[in-house]
């Protein structure tokens, strides 16, 4: 590998390590490592929750919307369409955002250890 390629890189915030003859930072000793924070996780969850929520409203909002169009209350058909697509591209991006975590679960999950 190209040493010009590696003296660019740096440390992963959090990880200490101490500089190879290459340049590149290396973590020196594994229990210099701090533990993981658990706020990390709590963030990752509390966005997946946020996610979640978002694509329930607009799923809400769009059914909403058939039912005002539907009895007369609404006519203009752009808005429909503003809402039905709003709530199609979250519904696909938290499905999306779903399999994601699911395949990188099931890569973790075949780890020997």
């Amino acid at each position: 590998m190209d040493v010009n390629i590696l003296n660019g890189l740096t440390a992963v915030s959090g990880v200490s390590g101490v500089s190879d003859i290459t340049g590149v930072t290396a973590i020196k000793d594994p229990s210099s490592v701090a533990p993981p924070n658990n706020s990390v996780f709590e963030t990752l969850l509390q966005s997946a929750r946020t996610m979640v929520a978002e694509t329930n409203y607009y799923q809400n909002a769009a059914e909403e919307a058939e039912l005002k169009y539907a009895m007369g209350l609404m006519t203009n058909t752009h808005e429909l369409q503003v809402a039905q697509q709003k709530a199609n591209l979250s519904l696909q991006y938290t499905v999306a955002v779903r399999n994601a975590v699911i395949d990188a679960y099931k890569e973790i999950m075949q780890i020997n250890f």
